[in-house]
This record gives C-alpha cells, structure tokens and sequence, in this order.
C-alpha cells in the first residue's frame, strides 16, 4: 500500500501527523509544533520549498488553518493539501493523524498550487445553480465537492475564492458536480 513517494516535503503539526503520513507515503515531513513556528524551523521549511517543494497539509480546524496562512504567507508557491472534518474525525478530535492512509495518500494527490493569478473562471451564479449556496444542504454540498476536488471547505464566498485561485477548470467542477449529485 505505502508504494507511492511524495517528492515534496510535507509541512504537519506534529508528530503524530507524521506518523500517519509516514503510513500513508513514503516522503519526508516538517513539524511545526503548533502557531509559535521557532526560526530553525522556518528555516528548515525555506531549505526544503527551494530544494524539494513543500506541501502544506494541517489539521481541518481552527489552529490547523491559521498554521496555513502562516506558512502559505512565507511560501506562496507552496502546494496546499486538505482533508474534510469527516475524514480526520476520530471520538471528537479532528487531526490529520486520525486519517485512514488512503486519506491521506488521496489528500497528498490532489495537492494544489495557488494560481499566481486568480482566475475568474466562476461567479456567484455557479455556485446558486450548484446548490452550493442559499439552499439547506449547500454547506454538505460545498463539503463535498471541496473534498472531491481537493481543496477543502469554506463558506460560499472562501469556497468561490478557491475555485478561482486554485485554478479548478470547468470540466474538473462539473465532474465533481456530477458525482456529489448522483449520491
């Protein structure tokens, strides 16, 4: 099962999302040990997005977000890999290290760069006609097409900002559209 190697280095929490990657794939990964990232670390983060390519992938939550946005400020061209709530949920504790392997090794495929322009490829009315706003199942609905297409959750606006900003094409979102809609 571990056959697949992750050329990037993946950027984690702590050490037991390593071990869980480490289940998953054969790669290297960076601890950040929580919001307060020391200088040796950055530092080890810098060596590796300029030799080998990073891969951000925290916790769906709170911490594992503002984590993110750290790290993604620094390194712009960092990939960006997520996994929902439902996949990383084990007895209330949401963290990358209660992910099945195949979780992970799907979230590490579909990896994503933001775009260094955003594209404006989708509008308001894309996600109205998708059902993934102003309906009552929108939010499961963005969930779960943010799932397929590996990008994560957020709102009806953050949700329409990725669409663009990771550069998601048409087909990719009609596809995605197709399967949560034959559920």
């Amino acid at each position: 099962m571990k056959n697949k190697t992750i050329k990037e280095v993946i950027i984690v929490e702590g050490r037991n999302d390593t071990a869980a990657i480490k289940r998953a794939v054969n790669t290297d990964t960076i601890e950040t040990h929580g919001f307060g990232i020391k200088k040796i670390t950055w530092q080890l983060i810098e060596n590796a997005a300029n030799m080998r390519g990073i891969i951000i992938f925290t916790d769906p939550d709170f911490s594992g977000n503002e984590i993110r946005k750290k790290v993604k400020a620094r390194f712009p061209g960092a990939k960006e890999a997520f996994l929902s709530v439902k996949e990383a949920e084990r007895n209330g504790d949401i963290g990358i290290e209660n992910a099945s392997p195949e979780a992970i090794s799907k979230a590490l495929e579909k990896a994503r760069c933001t775009k260094e322009e955003v594209y404006n490829e989708f509008i308001q009315r894309d996600l109205v006609e998708g059902g993934l706003t102003d309906k009552n199942n929108a939010s499961q609905r963005r969930s779960a097409l943010g799932e397929i297409l590996g990008i994560g959750y957020g709102n009806a606006s953050a949700f329409l900002t990725k669409l663009n900003k990771y550069g998601i094409t048409r087909e990719e979102y009609n596809e995605a559209l197709r399967k949560i809609n034959d559920k």
